[in-house]
């Protein structure tokens, strides 16, 4: 296949599962120009979509971004073509992201083609996981593929997971002192009669999980306060399997680079039948975001914690229509 014979059609389908892809609140700030005559894809941020007050340096905007490009790569791969992908490719322009050019050449990658089915199975579950240990060959694939895309995967000791929980209660607070915060997460929040029915992004009431029974969980709790008629409570894992997934700088690229891993890990997980939630509570506030990284090891900058495990797959999060997010030119 090449540039040529490559119709709106199947670009129309990459990006749906592109845009598949987790992001901070799912707020889903990303945007695609495809260019049909030279067969190139373009993705951009999309900085109406940033959350200026949970995430000021848009590192997380990147994150989730970068997600949508690995699930583009997936995709793409699944559909037989080889993209090749440049990053920030115009320093005159920080909000264009990522240029693919779908159809390179040689064989598609075949590990990537393998992940497809996982993109539209993987969703965030907000629920309580079996109290159970993963096994270190599960853990060793997940750091593998972590690996693969220029990021570091650590499942820290049971003391430094309990000190992330200590964290997480502790960003928790400063988010209860921080009104603009708590507007901002009540925004993305659906909490209404209908929960969130009908809305194209953001978190749905029927997401947000149980309240917590714990009083330090890894999950972000979206209600912030606000009554949510017929939500019941649950006790978590006292003891849950905690992954930190980081890079050794904390650029624009790192990010990027972060959100591909992080995806990468979030399918292979799905693909081999774990649930997953992720959080950057804790490393949304820089005055604690430096101690959730474990001293002894070689991770310098922390950009997600990754809560794994066995348990309820959570409900499909509402999704913006393709239309919306891409442009012919």
């Amino acid at each position: 296949m090449t540039a040529q014979t490559l119709d709106v059609n199947t670009v129309t389908g990459l990006v749906a599962d592109a845009a598949a892809a987790p992001s901070l609140h799912n707020a889903q700030p990303w945007a695609f120009r495809y260019l049909p005559d030279v067969g190139v894809l373009r993705l951009y941020a999309d900085l109406e979509r940033a959350l200026p007050r949970t995430d000021p340096d848009n590192r997380g905007l990147h994150v989730g971004c970068g997600a949508a490009l690995f699930n583009l790569r997936v995709a793409a791969a699944a559909a037989g073509l080889a993209p090749v992908v440049r990053l920030l490719p115009d320093p005159e322009c920080p909000e264009f992201l990522a240029e693919v050019r779908l159809c390179g050449t040689g064989p598609p990658d075949a590990a990537l083609a393998r992940l497809g089915p996982a993109i539209r199975r993987r969703h965030s579950s907000r629920f309580p996981f079996r109290e159970e240990t993963l096994p270190t060959t599960v853990r060793e694939t997940l750091r593998e593929d972590a690996l693969a895309e220029g990021a570091e995967l650590l499942f820290p000791g049971v003391w430094h997971v309990q000190s992330i929980l200590q964290l997480v209660r502790d960003a928790e607070g400063r988010e209860a002192l921080a009104p603009d915060v708590r507007e901002e997460t009540a925004r993305w929040a659906h909490t209404g009669s209908a929960g969130g029915a009908g809305a194209a992004d953001g978190i749905a009431a029927e997401a947000f999980g149980p309240r917590q029974g714990r009083p330090s969980v890894p999950v972000r709790d979206f209600a912030v306060g606000r009554p949510l008629p017929g939500r019941g409570w649950a006790l978590f894992e006292k003891e849950p399997n905690i992954a930190l997934l980081g890079t050794a700088h904390d650029g624009p690229e790192d990010w990027l680079s972060a959100g591909q891993a992080l995806e990468r890990v979030l399918l292979r997980a799905t693909a081999d039948g774990l649930v997953a939630s992720v959080t950057s509570q804790p490393l949304e506030w820089p005055e604690i975001r430096w101690a959730v990284r474990d001293p002894v090891s070689a991770m310098a900058h922390v950009q997600m914690v990754i809560r794994l495990g066995h348990g309820p797959e959570g409900p499909a999060s509402p999704r913006r229509p393709v239309a919306e997010l891409l442009d012919v030119l």
